[in-house]
């Protein structure tokens, strides 16, 4: 049985791709919402919560997985290293499959690349200018009694659990965006614009994720675009491909 671990939009091609040679594949998401956008697949058992060390080496247990293929998202650091401790406890093979990002080899003066949301936030503290936060929902907290003049606008997937989640932590309705990607690069133009905002905070999430047309739109208004990098793990076999991916796990069917 092949485990997989899904947190991107590449999830779907790569069960459109394993569902061409068989049903029997365990897949586990982090939300129901994931959940929802696999029901055209065939899965023989569906996780939609997220799962600590304990309950991911039950789901492969019961599940009777060999072989584990971790898509998650390239910044769902807590699930990968999770998901590499089980593996290594279970002596099953992991497999990882992992967006590329797209500004590694792109150098510009307005690009700032910090190690974590502590070194963001010293430098957003020190800007003279409103802040677009892209993160996510999940750190808006962090955010919070900054004692920054300026304002951070934070823009979200229109989730009503999230949206609930961080007005109840304190961020005003008129510092959040509450919209589904992908966003254009003439839309971030006109975010910075409305927002007079002299910063972007962004995660390195590649093509899919739209951050080159962050990147874009920063530069041709020269502002700050505030790249949190992800953290690096060592594998053993990684893939970058879902058809290379889908090549070498037929050879283990």
């Amino acid at each position: 049985m092949i485990g997989f671990i899904l947190g991107t939009s590449e999830g779907r091609k790569i069960l459109a791709l394993i569902n061409k040679y068989t049903e029997e594949i365990a897949v586990t998401t982090a939300t129901s919402y994931g959940g929802e956008l696999l029901k055209e697949f065939k899965i023989k058992t569906l996780n939609t919560k997220p799962l600590n060390k304990s309950e991911m080496l039950n789901w492969i247990k019961e599940s009777g997985i060999n072989v584990l293929v971790d898509a998650s998202h390239p910044y769902a650091e807590e699930v990968t290293k999770t998901a590499l401790e089980c593996a290594n406890e279970l002596e099953i093979e992991y497999v990882r499959y992992e967006r590329q990002g797209s500004l590694e080899s792109i150098r510009d003066e307005n690009i700032i690349r910090v190690k974590n949301y502590d070194e963001a936030i010293e430098i957003i503290k020190n800007m003279d200018g409103n802040i677009l936060n892209t993160t996510g929902g999940n750190n808006v907290t962090k955010f919070l009694e900054l004692n920054f003049k300026h304002r951070v606008i934070h823009r979200i997937l229109p989730s009503p659990k999230v949206l609930t989640k961080i007005v109840d932590a304190g961020i005003k309705i008129k510092d959040i965006i509450a919209l589904q990607g992908p966003i254009s690069y003439e839309l971030e133009m006109a975010f910075i614009k409305q927002y007079s905002v002299k910063a972007i905070l962004t995660k390195d999430s590649g093509i899919e994720g739209g951050v080159l047309e962050k990147f874009k739109a920063a530069h041709s208004c020269k502002i700050k675009l505030i790249v949190i990098e992800k953290h690096k793990f060592t594998y053993d076999l990684v893939f970058n491909s879902e058809e290379n991916l889908i090549d070498y796990l037929l050879k283990l069917l």
